[in-house]
């Protein structure tokens, strides 16, 4: 299991990211907000998490939406998946989107994403003329047809 180190930061406390389940692959981040936080419809926000990250060289960490959050109200964090690199040691921000039709309320506490650990792999770019041919080839979005 890796193990990651994580900093309390600013003067709202939040619980640390859990596994609400056995089998869950991300950890709740909660919203580490002094009072309520309203996102008008089309609006976007900046949350706090008020916890900073020591991930391990090799990894990343994935900010996630909450389907809940997205399935009722409409809202999604915005770059998703946001990735937090190895490297970075500030506060864990997310860029919470109403895309609802009614106004959103984020409370102090409120899960608001998940947050997911996966490793990374660095690799090495090699120009050349072209490439070795698929049976897709170049065929873009769509183009190995919709199932029904």
């Amino acid at each position: 299991m890796l193990n990651v180190r994580v900093a309390r930061i600013g003067s709202v406390q939040v619980p640390l990211p859990a596994y609400q389940t056995a089998g869950a692959a991300g950890m709740d981040l909660c919203a580490a907000l002094e009072q309520p936080c309203v996102l008008a419809p089309g609006e976007r926000k900046l949350i706090r998490s008020g916890l900073c990250f020591e991930i391990p060289s090799g990894y990343e960490a994935q900010v996630r939406p909450r389907s809940g959050l997205a399935l009722r109200f409409g809202v999604t964090v915005l770059n998703a998946p946001g990735t937090i690199d190895s490297d970075f040691r500030g506060e864990v921000g997310v860029v919470l989107i109403n895309h609802g039709l009614d106004q959103a309320v984020i409370n102090p506490g409120d899960r608001i994403a998940q947050l997911v650990f996966a490793r990374t792999e660095r690799v090495t770019l090699t120009e050349c003329p072209s490439l070795d041919p698929t049976e897709r080839g170049a065929g873009g979005y769509g183009s190995t047809g919709v199932s029904p």
